[in-house]
């Protein structure tokens, strides 16, 4: 084991840099490493990619990586690129052609990393080649998304344990940030992990102090907040309308701020993070489109202005905070109101039955799609230009889509940007032959081959037409036109850039009346969303234990350890020092209702920023009974201007 060790010690850091592995993750990568199956659960910021790089480097062969997430897989094949390691990707908008090429190159050997969808694993095109890749692994990131109990389940993934037929001697590594015991056993069924080795990081973070203010004012107490915590940060909205507005705000106040969400183009997205990653910009405002995969360490504080749908996904967006290891902050700015937008939000998450037919065949029409229609196509898809088409609610349609995806029938990406690629179909003779016919397309070959060399006969290079026009001395309009030209002539397979949201059927096109969907699945997802945003509303809502603790045991930790950050804990100390502690927060009482007249409680704790403890409930019950403070016929607190 020892040399097993050095090993992989010595890969992670001539690849990667790093000169120790974290505790949990050498454990994991040792057992990948020899062969065994293995679940790690392992929180946000807990090095999961590593997992499967250093063994699947390691070992001889190809590693299979299966993801969820578009963006996700790019910026993976790009950051192994980055390192000299020869990593390739399958998603939506690539040509037959394009993966063709790519199978084949996973096959010939050199390629260590294969990233693709789940959706990709039940195609004849991937199954063919896929028996006669010399594999070494199969990771399954974001395995949650196998098992109906989880927050987001996807069919597809369903496919897995089919394709381990085909190599079954090579073990499965499946990796997850967040799952409940239920959710960690389902993985293992569904994957079919034999005797599997479980790796399970405690979901406590000793350095993020977890807070909750029930305040009307948002804006405000997030200023406050910023300008009492310095440092980078990240402020969660909803919608993308919000990420404008309160980056607005905070720019006309004078804090470094920008906004960020999946309805940017490529560039301004990237441009956006770079700025943010590299320190020029303190405050990213943001939709949940952003942050998986960025690893920025020093992060001191995410804001939350909005509840999100669970407890899951709150865990994972507050954990990118303080992933250095130094103290750091997560706020949860709520209110009653929210609790009830977010009840009644996940209410309609799961549409009626004819509602998702209605959406369905919406989408037939508006591609022009026949039934019968091929798999895997993938079309320029604007939600709102559609909704607008046939009349059909946002917000309603959003979620019928989304159902339709874990029905497996077609797959959304709404932050969707692939470069333009390109490769020669034709052998270096019959080229030449091209150049001597079409003489205007002579310089355009010529700068194809000088830029980018031989390999453009066998793979496809990502090319700027920008650059390749200024190197010729061509405009960039007239580049392209000259690649749309070879294109037409089977000379080069040329795939211009796309970079607005895409669409993509999952399976044939079916009769929207005998649409093949899952009731029972659907109506028990129904059932999970909304007890899932109840207890997203009940860790928000809750006043009895520390914040720490509530999540471990949502996610079955089992502890009785308090973690002594959390807004519950801080309280409980302040406890422990009643006589001072009780008098200043009577004062306190006293001030605010001298201020505000009669209040109910539940105002009256909103305007004091305090939890309703039992000590808090304790002492306004003393200054009733010593006459300081009444209540009206209404159960509403008020000064006793008599005493």
């Amino acid at each position: 084991m020892a040399e097993v060790t050095d090993q992989l010690l010595s890969l992670l850091k001539e690849v990667f840099g790093w000169k120790e592995f974290r505790p949990v993750q050498k454990q994991v990568v040792e057992k990948v490493f020899l062969g065994v199956d293995t679940l790690a659960i392992l929180p946000t910021g807990g090095g999961k990619s590593l997992c499967y790089q250093v063994p699947g480097l390691a070992k001889e062969g190809i590693c299979l990586v299966i993801s969820p997430l578009v963006a996700l897989m790019k910026d993976q094949v790009d950051y192994l690129k980055a390192r000299g390691v020869k990593a390739v990707s399958l998603h939506a908008g690539m040509s037959v052609r394009e993966i063709d090429t790519v199978l084949d190159n996973c096959i010939r050997g050199g390629v260590k990393f294969l990233y693709l969808s789940p959706e990709r694993l039940k195609t004849e095109l991937f199954v063919e080649r896929f028996k006669q890749m010399n594999l070494n692994l199969i990771a399954v990131d974001e395995a949650h998304c196998i098992s109906q109990w989880g927050y987001d389940f996807r069919p597809a993934y369903l496919e897995i344990a089919t394709i381990r037929s085909y190599h079954p001697k090579v073990n499965v590594l499946a990796l997850t940030a967040s799952a409940t015991p239920e959710v960690a056993q389902d993985i293992c069924e569904k994957l079919q992990l034999k005797q599997p080795a479980k790796f399970h990081q405690s979901f406590a973070r000793k350095n993020l102090s977890y807070s909750i203010r029930l305040v009307e004012n948002k804006l405000e107490k997030g200023l406050e907040i910023l300008r009492r915590i310095p440092g980078s940060a990240i402020w969660y909205v909803r919608t993308r309308h919000a990420t404008q507005q309160v980056a607005k705000q905070l720019q006309q106040l004078g804090f470094s701020a920008t906004a960020y969400h999946a309805g940017l183009s490529a560039l301004d997205r990237s441009t956006k993070q770079e700025a943010w990653k590299t320190n020029q910009v303190r405050i990213i405002v943001s939709t949940n489109a952003f942050g998986m995969g960025i690893d920025k360490p020093d992060v001191r504080v995410v804001i939350h202005s909005d509840l999100p749908e669970n407890l899951e996904n709150y865990y994972q967006e507050a954990g990118r905070a303080g992933r250095d290891g130094q103290k750091a902050y997560a706020v949860l700015l709520t209110n009653g109101q929210d609790f009830e937008q977010l009840l009644d939000r996940a209410a309609l998450v799961y549409p009626p039955i004819e509602f998702l037919r209605r959406v369905y065949q919406c989408l037939a029409n508006y591609f022009q799609l026949a039934i019968g229609t091929q798999s895997l196509r993938s079309y320029d898809f604007e939600l709102s230009d559609f909704c607008t088409t046939y009349q059909l609610p946002v917000l309603d349609t959003f979620y019928a889509l989304k159902v339709l995806e874990e029905e497996g029938l077609l797959a959304l990406n709404e932050s969707f940007f692939a470069p333009s690629r390109a490769r020669f179909l034709v052998n270096p003779q019959l080229l030449y032959e091209v150049q001597i016919q079409h003489a205007k397309l002579e310089p355009v070959i010529k700068i194809l081959l000088r830029t980018y060399g031989g390999n453009l006969f066998s793979e496809y290079f990502t090319i700027q037409e920008a650059k390749l026009a200024k190197s010729a001395g061509f405009s960039e309009a007239e580049m392209i036109k000259a690649l749309i030209q070879l294109a037409k002539m089977d000379v080069l397979d040329y795939e211009p850039r796309k970079d607005r949201p895409q669409l993509t059927f999952l399976a044939e096109r079916h009769d929207a009346a005998t649409l093949p969907l899952n009731f029972k699945r659907i109506a028990l997802r129904r059932d999970l969303t909304l007890h899932k945003a109840t207890q997203m509303v009940a860790y928000a809502h809750q006043t009895r234990i520390c914040r720490t603790q509530f999540i471990q045991m949502y996610f079955g930790e089992s502890t009785d350890e308090n973690c002594g950050a959390c807004d519950f804990c801080v309280e409980q100390k302040k406890a422990n020092q009643p006589l001072e502690t009780e008098s200043k927060f009577k004062e306190l009482v006293l001030q605010t209702l001298a201020g505000n007249g009669s209040l109910s409680e539940e105002e009256l704790f909103e305007l004091l920023q305090k939890p309703a403890s039992a000590p808090h409930l304790k002492c306004l019950r003393q200054l009733v009974e010593e006459g300081k403070v009444e209540t009206n016929e209404g159960g509403k607190y008020k000064l006793n201007l008599d005493a």
